[in-house]
């Protein structure tokens, strides 16, 4: 008797995690086999191989799916392929809408396996392969790192904010922006107005000189003398270690900022070795770029510019019953993916100076707002086109 292909394997979905893995195997018909949790190392991943064989037929042969392949999931993904068995990708938006299908409103890890295994079991064939690529994965590294120091670097300002502005209630118009190297200089030495006392409008003159490279003239020191004079006295209780906090955030500012840098110059050098020429369109600098093969990983696990659009969450998802047809926006896709492109489409679609960034995007802006798309649509349609 000839079996349905489906029928011929056996599903493990696996719920991976910093120091230990969930993996639940269930059967053709969705029913499970069985359970087993292991830790997070190399020496433990035959043990999840002895387990499956347990539960496997002669004849049937084992498929894995992991929801991340580039982080915690890495090392268990490469084994898995150095073993030759297959192994894919269920991007974790897909086991999330499973998991909202269930009946339990519980959460566990085992709840999420078995959420994956059924994703593998009913999208085997369109389920992308894992490929846990080296070159892929320094690149995905170092676009987690930066953005985690940029979001504690927008804490850290937050912070600062707070502190200046009962230090110095008019600080914000000492300087064009808080994130200014001669801003941050200045308040790093005078957190407080208590660390001016003392000094002469030419002291001040001339060390804003040197931290702005000359930009700043006398008339900016005395504009801050001025503030500072018609602020009054604010020093507070425990003034010292206010001003401890607010030098030591501006510290931290300045060494993630330093290490940001540090990060796309190395992206720089990586990008190249892609061979894609995102960085020759027009919005799209080193930072964007590498976001974009970051979320991306092997583009030609893609076979046309739909399947990537969906996997964005850029096409629409069509509801149609009766008479009614209606396009929603598509929540289910790469989250990160779609505000990449959406910063593209809003950067092409900008006019500075009454002169649009990218005119044949604009122009073809235009023309969907004629044929009667809002704003949002029109720049979401953007996004396909960006995509395509």
């Amino acid at each position: 008797m000839m079996l349905h292909p489906k029928m011929r394997h056996v599903y493990i979905g696996c719920d991976v995690h910093k120091h230990q893995h969930t993996a639940v195997l269930i059967d053709c018909f969705s029913e499970k086999l069985g359970e087993m949790t292991f830790p997070n190392r190399k020496q433990d991943f035959s043990k999840l191989i002895s387990f499956v064989k347990k539960h496997t037929a002669q004849g049937i042969t084992p498929v894995f799916a992991l929801e991340d392949v580039l982080g915690n999931g890495r090392e268990l993904a490469i084994f898995l392929l150095e073993k030759n068995y297959k192994v894919k990708y269920v991007n974790p938006s897909l086991s999330q809408s499973e998991r909202k299908n269930q009946a339990s409103i519980n959460k566990s890890d085992s709840i999420d396996s078995q959420c994956v295994a059924n994703v593998l079991l009913n999208k085997l064939d369109s389920l992308p392969d894992a490929a846990p690529n080296d070159l892929h994965w320094a690149l995905n590294e170092l676009v987690t790192k930066r953005n985690t120091l940029v979001k504690n670097n927008v804490v850290l300002k937050n912070q600062t904010h707070t502190y200046l502005s009962h230090h110095y209630p008019n600080y914000k118009n000492f300087f064009f922006s808080l994130d200014s190297k001669t801003a941050l200089e200045f308040f790093k030495v005078f957190p407080s107005p208590s660390k001016l006392k003392g000094i002469s409008l030419q002291e001040l003159t001339t060390f804003l000189s040197e931290k702005s490279h000359h930009n700043c003239s006398e008339k900016k020191a005395r504009q801050i003398l001025d503030y500072v004079e018609k602020d009054g006295d604010t020093t507070n209780e425990f003034q010292d270690l206010r001003d401890f906090i607010v030098t030591s955030s501006i510290k931290q500012i300045n060494d993630n900022m330093a290490i940001i840098a540090s990060i796309e110059e190395n992206m720089k050098k990586l990008i190249p070795k892609f061979g894609y020429k995102l960085e020759s369109m027009k919005g799209i600098n080193t930072v964007t770029a590498a976001g974009i093969i970051s979320e991306i990983g092997d583009i030609s696990r893609f076979p046309n510019a739909d399947a990537l659009a969906a996997y964005a969450g850029i096409s629409p998802m069509r509801y149609s019953t009766g008479q009614t047809n209606k396009n929603f926006s598509n929540k289910l896709g790469n989250r990160n993916l779609y505000q990449i492109f959406f910063q593209i489409a809003i950067s092409a679609l900008s006019n500075p100076m009454g002169k649009p960034t990218n005119a044949y995007f604009y122009e073809y802006y235009k023309k969907k707002l004629s044929e009667g798309k809002t704003k949002k649509q029109g720049a979401s349609v953007m996004d396909l086109k960006v995509s395509s």
